[in-house]
């Protein structure tokens, strides 16, 4: 049975993607564990920029291709 997850959460009024969550969570998650694993604040901080940019910019991405995908599927009428 396929389930429909939700592409946006609403954050004190404002629609957020989940994507830009995601690139949130991943790149405080990244920064926390090289920061304890390497001890140097300035290799964890550009490196967990890094990630959530990637995650960011790839969930961007995907995002654009399925509403460009799904939009004359929704228009037409048979």
């Amino acid at each position: 049975m396929a389930t429909a997850h939700p592409t946006s959460v609403d954050i004190a009024g404002t629609p957020w993607p989940v994507y830009k969550l995601e690139a949130l969570a991943a790149g405080l998650v990244a920064g926390a564990l090289l920061l304890l694993i390497t001890g140097v604040p300035q290799v964890a901080v550009l490196a967990a920029a890094a990630v959530a940019a990637l995650r960011w910019t790839v969930g961007h991405v995907t995002a654009r291709r399925g509403t460009a995908i799904r939009r004359p599927r929704e228009l037409a009428t048979h």
